[in-house]
């Protein structure tokens, strides 16, 4: 089957928009910045002017309200921020990899203090033995 055409010939050969084909088109977003210049502009203008803003930037009235709203709420300021998780800081990074390391140098500390405990109970152990007599080490009285 042919795939649908974008335009439609017409009877003088002229390319006209084909009325099936819909042009897709994104919602639009607006910054804090642009909406808080667009309601100050809005609010200093009489009544024609304010027509011809919103014509001009394809603006709805019902924006407007709706951004004003925002303001009232204090809403701008929290869009000002930026999206996602804050970038973190480099001295935090740093804190983070020297307390891991710190836990593992007290851990190593740790396993060689046990061996030198040991290693003093070892040689204290075969100091004894060394020094008693024969007749303890057969059992005899």
């Amino acid at each position: 089957m042919k795939e649908i055409e974008s335009l439609v010939t017409d009877e003088r050969g002229e390319g006209a928009p084909n009325p099936e084909v819909r042009a897709y088109r994104p919602p639009r977003s607006y910054t804090a910045a642009y909406k808080k210049r667009i309601l100050e502009e809005y609010e200093q203008l009489d009544r024609a002017g304010k027509g011809a803003l919103l014509r001009r930037e394809g603006l709805y009235n019902q924006l407007i309200s709706h951004w004003r709203k925002q303001r009232d709420q204090g809403a701008f300021e929290a869009l000002d921020r930026p999206v996602g998780r804050p970038k973190a800081d480099p001295r935090d990074r740093e804190l983070a990899k020297l307390r891991a390391e710190k836990e593992k140098l007290e851990a190593e500390l740790g396993k060689a203090r046990t061996v030198i405990e040991v290693q003093g109970k070892l040689s204290a152990l075969l100091d004894q033995l060394a020094t008693s007599s024969p007749a303890d080490h057969r059992g005899e009285p």
